[in-house]
Order: structure tokens, then sequence, then C-alpha cells
């Protein structure tokens, strides 16, 4: 299936950053670095590329020599990841694993201990912060329960339905933005942080070997934070369509009729997945632009075209209405 391009919110540069924030240095150089324009964590509904997103993590990482963006009371070197998890490929089931990527965690750092904890059939994995004087951004939360379902999920075989995610802070306002990176029903406001999944999958057999971790690390980045792209959503099934018609651009019509089915169904399927046609149409069309703006010096009138607009002007407003900015902040970047 044809792949869609991904955009990520703002509120997640905000959140990649706060460790460094924290700490009082400046933000500029790593954005601009990272082809992000500054002006765009001034709008709330900016978004940029994964690949913007994830060079970002990788250059913060980079230069502050910290697997983990200044989040702890001391940073964990580059190689920190690569140890925690060597330490979980050596295990023989998933149970295993997470008690040695448990005590590795906690042998590098003194401020967050990883826990096992039961609940009837399921299993968490929850985050017990242990130093008072630590600052606890909702990132950090967001950074330790992806890093650590990704991991998990990748030993043994890249599947770990989770059953649930709790968070130890409230619902914040770019909430909506999870469904991508915790595809998952959400609690808010709980004691504490957990991944929950069933308990059953304890005994997985861990099937990843040395060989393997080498090529999961040349990209851990962009295996542990960037987006899954799920192809088996009907929200997915229409995505690629449309972006399989462009620059016409299929309607409702014609996409319900290429995935063989009638246009109320297709739209209440639409419906119960939380989105609607036309939305999933403007999202495209949104991270297409987004990401053409980053990648190419295609002319305005040119991608007005290729996006179904009659003209440039039509398209910059209603770019600016998705995202809050011009196209040309994007440019420049």
């Amino acid at each position: 299936m044809l792949q869609s391009p991904v955009t990520i919110p703002i509120a997640f540069v905000h959140g990649i950053l706060s460790g460094v924030r924290a700490r009082g240095q400046p933000c500029d150089a790593f954005l601009a670095d990272a082809g992000i324009a500054s002006e765009l964590l001034q709008q709330v509904n900016a978004r940029v590329s994964v690949d913007q997103y994830v060079g970002l993590y990788r250059l913060l990482i980079q230069r502050l020599d910290d697997d983990f963006l200044g989040f702890f009371s001391r940073p964990l070197r580059r190689g920190s990841f690569a140890l925690i998890a060597r330490s979980g490929v050596s295990a023989t089931t998933l149970e295993v694993a997470i008690g040695r990527i448990a005590r590795t965690f906690g042998l590098l750092q003194d401020d967050v201990v990883l826990e096992t904890v039961h609940d009837g059939e399921l299993t968490g994995l929850t985050l017990r912060f242990t130093n008072p004087r630590l600052e606890r951004p909702h990132f950090l939360h967001e950074l330790l329960l992806r890093v650590s379902w990704r991991l998990l999920a990748w030993l043994v075989g890249g599947r770990l339905p989770a059953i649930r995610f709790d968070f130890a802070f409230r619902c914040p306002p770019y909430a909506d933005s999870y469904a991508k990176v915790f595809p998952s029903p959400r609690q808010f406001d709980t004691d504490q942080s957990t991944l929950w999944f069933d308990s059953t999958h304890l005994q997985a057999i861990v099937r990843r070997d040395e060989g393997a971790l080498q090529a999961f690390l040349a990209n851990a980045q962009a295996h542990v934070i960037a987006p899954r792209r799920s192809n088996d959503s009907i929200s997915a099934r229409v995505r690629c369509h449309l972006q399989k018609t462009q620059p016409a651009w299929s309607d409702l019509a014609a996409t319900a009729d290429a995935l063989h089915m009638a246009k109320s169904t297709l739209q209440r399927q639409l419906a119960s997945d939380g989105s609607s046609f036309q939305a999933l149409k403007d999202e495209l069309r949104r991270d297409c632009a987004i990401v053409r703006l980053t990648t190419s010096q295609v002319p305005l009138a040119r991608l007005a075209c290729e996006l179904g607009f009659a003209d440039s002007a039509a398209f910059q407003r209603a770019f600016k209405n998705w995202t809050g900015s011009a196209p040309g902040t994007y440019r420049r970047s």
C-alpha cells in the first residue's frame, strides 16, 4: 500500500525541546539545523514533517551527548539506549527482557524506576519517579512510554498490542494528536504513567538477535518516536486512494466505489474511525504540502495545482487556515 506523508503537531516539537529549555539553553540553532522555522513554534496548529522531527531528535542526542535529551538529573551518554536494548535482546521471553531493561535503565540514572504491575489479566509497565526535584514535563512521560513500548514490541517481532495508556497529568490541549502516537484508549490524571498490555504476552519469545539489533539501532530514533503507519484502518485506505488519484483528487462517491462500498457505508465507517472524508482529504493535502514545501522548490502555483486548488491564492488561504502560517514560512526553513 502506498505510504502517505506524515506530519507532527508543533506541540511535540515544544515537548522534545523542553529538556533543553529547562536548562536555559537556546533552541534556535537546533531548529535551524533541523530545517524548522522558529516562527512555527508560535502557531498552535503548525506541523512539521516526520523527517524534520526525527532529524531534530537526532541533533539533540548528538549535540547534548544524551540519549534522553537532557530530561534527567545527569545525562545518559550516547550509547545508553543501545545498552538498554542489548540487555533485552539477550533475554528469552518478554518478561525476562522487561526485568533486564528495567535494571539496566536503573543503573544509568537515578530519577525514574520502571516497574511491572498487574491488574487482573493486564500487565503494566509503569514509571515511578523517585527524584522529587526532577522536572516532569508531559513529554518525558510520553517519551518514556513510547520508547519502552516500541522497544518491547520490536523485541518480540514487531507487535505488542497496547490495551491502554495511562498518563499522570491532566489531558493536554493537544491530546487529539495522541491517536497516531498512542493508538489505544488513553486515561489522564492517573497516579502513574503506565503502558498496559495483555499478560499473556509476557511469555512471548524474544525474536531478535545481535544482527537485528544493529539494524534497529541504525535508525533507532525513527523507530521509537515516529508515528506508526497503519495500513489496516479505513482512514488509511481512503488516504491511500486519494494519494493515488492526485492531482485529480477523487470525490466521496468515486472513493467509495474504488473501495467497493456504498457512500453511506464509507461515511459511517469513517465516523466510527473518528474522521470524515473531507477531513481526511484536507489532512492529506496539508501533509503533502508541508513535505513538498520543506523538501523541494516547487512553485506555489504548481503545488496548488497538485493539491487540487484553482490557483495559488486559494491554496495559500487554505494552508494558513490549516497551520496558522503562510507556505512561505515553511519554505524559508
